[in-house]
């Protein structure tokens, strides 16, 4: 039974006004690491507040350079990404096999830009026509679970494998929150600041159902007694207090109007495309497909803008890139169609930059959105390069309402695994995965079988698996 607390009038431990992610300026630098890996300290945030009003009409292509470029890998043969130009008609180009300069764009073009650092250069893109895409007949299938249900068996999982003292962050002190309104309906994005009394501080928006997950050791390294929490939202604030061990969940009543509109959905999907992926990106370029328009034909009619990330590592023929949510779906469509693998060489991936991409640079949508980024990918992120990385961004991605579904495809190892796992359960999504008949041969077809550390597990097609959370998540709006 949910605890609800009445508002305080003041706390004397913290008598300045909570401070609020700005939705422009500088982002704070990021809080210095101390001893435990896993416990860092946080006073400010790490992330602008989502601000966009609306999406663009056609998909803009922007391009991350590596920040410590490598010679050109050659023993690459796999296909590269294809440039996309959207003319009349939303027709679909290709990009040409380097070294051939890129023909002109022409003025109604697709908009692109390379981002380095400050600096944004626009791009042209190439001219050869796509090669016809052969759909897979087979089916992808994929189980899912939820680490936040079932918490404790995602703890064992973590104690289970020594790399995860050193990865992302300590989720063991959880406390769960609810924001509720006067009638007791649940009150969606709103946003949560969290505070000690020597200036330890998190944020968070509520999910869809009015809830967030509240990891105390995640920003505090001090263990401190008790927290000052505030919410806001449509400019009405309510302030709680919360002390470290208490075992019910916090609900707090926040008097704000009930907002009937057509829900707003900002969708992201974030791609793994080094050449390990070539089969699995073959096979799922059509379950994406199936999912846009699945999600497009929900019986709520949500308004959907969506986007896209692929990435792939250094000395590849490129190292992130995204294209900025739009609400364009049948141009969204050829963007997907164009995915191709390439490229890679090791283990690990540029995952780190591109989740930072996906969560920091792109134009989500500003109060009362629901926002979704699911991450598919088969290699952990390099955690020797320089930040930042993903427990970081993470803790941006609660901040600013992201709810993250990952899902791992055949080959991930048991570090990517836990990084996709922590990624979901901090920011209250799900941990999704790709089934066969054979667990060890992603060849022998679709089936219920994996070789993830899960149980307790149901099996469907990945893009009705998909369409039925964003479903659930929709159907707990007001």
């Amino acid at each position: 039974m949910a605890f609800a607390l009445t508002l305080l009038a003041g706390w004397p431990a913290l008598a300045a006004e909570p401070l609020w992610p700005q939705p422009a300026g500088v982002v704070p630098a990021q809080a210095a690491q101390v001893q435990h890996p896993r416990r860092q300290r946080q006073t400010a945030p790490n992330f602008r507040a989502p601000a966009a009003t609306v999406c663009s009409d056609t998909p803009r292509m922007r391009e991350v350079a590596d920040p410590q470029p490598q010679p050109p890998r050659r023993e690459r043969a796999e296909p590269v990404l294809a440039e996309k130009a959207l003319h009349d008609g939303v027709r679909l180009e290709a990009a040409p096999s380097p070294p051939a300069p890129p023909a002109p764009m022409p003025a109604a073009a697709l908009d692109s830009v390379v981002v380095s650092g400050a600096r944004a250069e626009r791009l042209s893109p190439p001219r050869r026509p796509l090669p016809p895409i052969r759909r897979q007949q087979a089916p992808v299938t994929a189980g899912v679970v939820d680490d936040n249900a079932d918490f404790g068996g995602f703890l064992q999982l973590l104690q289970g494998h020594d790399e995860s003292v050193r990865l992302g962050r300590d989720v063991t002190v959880r406390q769960r929150l609810r924001v509720v309104d006067a009638q007791g309906r649940a009150v969606p994005d709103a946003e949560v600041a969290v505070a000690s009394a020597d200036g330890a501080r998190m944020w968070a928006r509520t999910d869809a159902g009015g809830q967030a997950w509240l990891h105390l050791n995640a920003f505090d390294d001090r263990d401190s007694a008790s927290y000052r929490i505030d919410v806001r939202r449509d400019g009405r604030q309510a302030q709680v207090q919360l002390r470290r061990g208490q075992k019910n969940a916090l609900e707090v009543v926040l008097p704000v109007q009930a907002t009937p509109e057509r829900a707003r959905l900002d969708l992201v999907f974030m791609v793994d495309a080094t050449g390990s992926m070539g089969d699995e990106i073959d096979k799922l370029r059509g379950s994406l497909r199936d999912i846009v328009r699945g999600i497009e034909q929900l019986p709520s009619r949500p308004d959907v803008c969506l986007g896209l990330v692929t990435y792939r590592d250094r000395g590849d023929d490129y190292f992130v890139r995204s294209w900025d949510l739009t609400g364009n779906v049948a141009a969204f469509q050829q963007v997907l169609d164009g995915v191709r693998a390439g490229g890679g060489g090791d283990m690990p991936e540029a995952m780190n930059e591109a989740f930072d991409h996906a969560v920091q640079a792109l134009d989500w949508r500003g109060p009362a959105t629901t926002r979704l980024l699911l991450s598919l990918a088969d290699a952990p992120p390099h955690m020797d390069y320089p930040q930042p990385h993903y427990d970081q961004t993470m803790l941006a991605a609660l901040g600013k309402g992201i709810k993250v579904f990952s899902v791992a495809a055949s080959g991930q190892d048991s570090t990517g695994e836990i990084v996709q796992r922590q990624i979901a359960q901090y920011t209250g999504g799900r941990f999704i995965f790709l089934t066969y008949k054979d667990a060890a041969d992603p060849g022998s077809g679709p089936g219920g079988e994996t070789v993830h550390e899960v149980s307790n597990y149901s099996v469907d097609t990945l893009d009705k698996l998909v369409v039925r959370l964003v479903r659930e998540e929709l159907a707990q709006l007001p």
